[in-house]
């Protein structure tokens, strides 16, 4: 899968992320009042849920602004990494604000218990809740499987190793979320049905579990990508193949690619040239394997190609003959 191919991915990531953070701005305000008029605890774990997610969309935010600045003496390479910088933080953030407090509330419920009230705002809130968070959901995946035809992935594949990780998190959370609503409601309505507040703090806990699945999926993606992750195997193949296509190219030694963003990425490779070929050759074979690698994946905006003596010229000079 082309997974850090260029495109109008952008300012569709922004408009996802946006419709996000809005949806779950009001849905916290109103979770929090619906949790302290019928004193459910799974109702202000939500409420703390949409809270984290609040958080989280405003990190993301700025990291879509950060990672968007040029290259510059100071960060030759660009800032698209800071973008997961901030990403990982937001992961961070759904741990601590959603899944912490989720986790404690359902344990000091199940052990104090709880006085329930009227659950009538609630179902409302969590009614109101489920159309909004789908709204959204609906934008940031009608997102993803567009991206995903345009690099003929499959959706799940996609998500799993986009590098625009401002859309997966927004499908993550957003699905999550709308999980998180079910469960509340099912613990609102065993509470109503049993009189007792158990069923609450079990939804409670299930809600918590739920968001630490979630960070520690966002966290494990945004902890690939700043450690450093390659394009794919396919991806390199072709480069390889681009490569070979140019003449005075005998063979690609080693090659190295690197994720930068969602539509950056390096290219770094040892070239075995032609020993017939003349300084002037090997510079301008050079900067036709560049456009050559440019035209097949718009993504890659850095190459580096190192000259490099092949096998046999190494054994014959008495070398190592693995560079």
């Amino acid at each position: 899968m082309a997974e850090a191919e260029e495109g109008e991915g952008g300012g569709e990531s922004t408009l996802t992320v946006i419709v996000a953070a809005v949806a779950n701005l009001g849905i916290a305000l109103a979770k929090a009042v619906a949790g302290v008029i019928s004193g459910s605890s799974a109702m202000l774990s939500e409420a703390a849920h949409s809270v984290a997610d609040t958080v989280t969309e405003l990190l993301l935010l700025t990291a879509l602004k950060r990672s968007g600045k040029p290259a510059d003496e100071e960060h030759p390479l660009g800032y698209g990494p800071e973008r997961y910088i901030w990403a990982m933080l937001a992961a961070v953030a759904t741990f601590v604000g959603g899944a912490v407090f989720s986790i404690y509330d359902g344990i000091h419920t199940l052990v104090a218990g709880e006085d329930l009230g009227d659950p009538l705002i609630s179902y409302i809130v969590l009614g109101v809740a489920f159309l909004l968070e789908g709204y959204s959901l609906r934008t940031g995946v009608r997102q993803a499987r567009g991206e995903a035809a345009r690099f003929d992935a499959s959706f799940k594949r996609y998500l799993r190793y986009t590098p625009d990780t401002a859309v997966k998190a927004v499908v993550l959370e957003d699905s999550a979320a709308l999980v998180g609503l079910v469960l509340a409601a099912g613990g609102l309505l065993g509470g109503q049905l049993t009189g007792s507040g158990v069923w609450d703090g079990i939804a409670s806990l299930c809600i918590g579990l739920l968001l630490l699945y979630v960070a520690w999926v966002l966290g494990r993606s945004n902890a690939e990508l700043l450690i450093g992750r390659p394009l794919p195997k396919p991806m390199r193949d072709r480069i390889r193949e681009e490569l070979l296509g140019v003449e005075h190219i005998e063979a690609v030694l080693e090659l190295t690619t690197l994720v930068q963003g969602p539509r950056e990425a390096l290219v770094a490779a040892k070239i075995d040239f032609r020993d017939r070929s003349s300084a002037a050759q090997i510079e301008w074979a050079c900067e036709q394997a560049e456009q050559r690698l440019r035209e097949a994946f718009p993504s890659v905006n850095r190459v580096y190609l190192d000259p490099t003596p092949g096998y046999a010229q190494r054994r014959a000079e008495g070398l190592n003959p693995w560079p």
